[in-house]
């Protein structure tokens, strides 16, 4: 119930955003703006503030608020959060990605220079440090970086249209154990990014191959227990 509310939030919010009635820099309605317009609870709203975060059309800052991004340009393949509807189109996201993450992995291992080491290292470092409210972004940005480290840009273009929804989404279908404010959940998380970006900087395109295949692999059957 509180994932539908929270959509028609979200639908109602992304109407004003594309119609420019909350252009880019504008802040989002307070929260108690929010709950009195869309007669909902604070939590429904918080959730959908979320999601338009992690579709790329707001930035949250500390004590300031959310402000509207500027509406991203269309790509030829985007999926919207509204698309993923059901436990199935979850697992099926991340079956899409065992077959493009795997292998962009092993192409930025097989293409490491200096400045690729570098740009995992910062975004593993970035992870590793992500406050709970961080760290989808910084999750995202883990990956992304992996992607660009491939030398490909398709690779990148494909990870940006798919944005932090696609850490985000599989979160939001685990139970409270696996919660990204769950410490033994994050360890693992942090355990398997570690093996990625270690095979990927040590230029071993199998075992980079590999590792990312265990992380995303985990996630699946993560999800899957967490339905049982």
């Amino acid at each position: 119930m509180t994932t539908s509310l929270a959509q028609r939030v979200v639908a109602g919010l992304k109407d004003k955003i594309f119609a420019g009635d909350l252009p880019p820099g504008h802040k989002l309605p307070s929260e108690t703006e929010l709950v009195e317009e869309f007669g909902v609870s604070r939590t429904v709203v918080r959730e959908a503030v979320t999601r338009l975060r992690a579709e790329g059309l707001v930035e949250t800052f500390q004590g300031r608020g959310s402000f509207v991004l500027a509406v991203p340009e269309s790509t030829a393949f985007t999926v919207e959060s509204s698309a993923i509807r059901s436990h199935r189109d979850v697992l099926d996201m991340i079956d899409f990605r065992l077959g493009i993450e795997c292998e962009a992995a092993a192409l930025a291992a097989a293409r490491i220079d200096a400045r690729g080491r570098e740009t995992v290292r910062d975004a593993l470092d970035e992870f590793t440090g992500a406050a709970a409210s961080d760290a989808v972004e910084a999750d995202f940005r883990f990956h992304r970086a992996l992607a660009a480290a491939s030398g490909n840009r398709f690779y990148v273009e494909l990870l940006d249209s798919l944005g932090p929804m696609m850490i985000m989404l599989p979160r939001t279908r685990l139970g409270s154990e696996h919660s990204i404010t769950d410490a033994g959940h994050a360890d693992r998380v942090r355990r398997e990014h570690d093996q990625v970006a270690a095979a990927v900087i040590d230029g071993d395109p199998e075992l980079a191959r590999a590792a990312m295949r265990l992380h995303l692999g985990n996630t699946r059957r993560r999800l899957d227990a967490g339905r049982r």
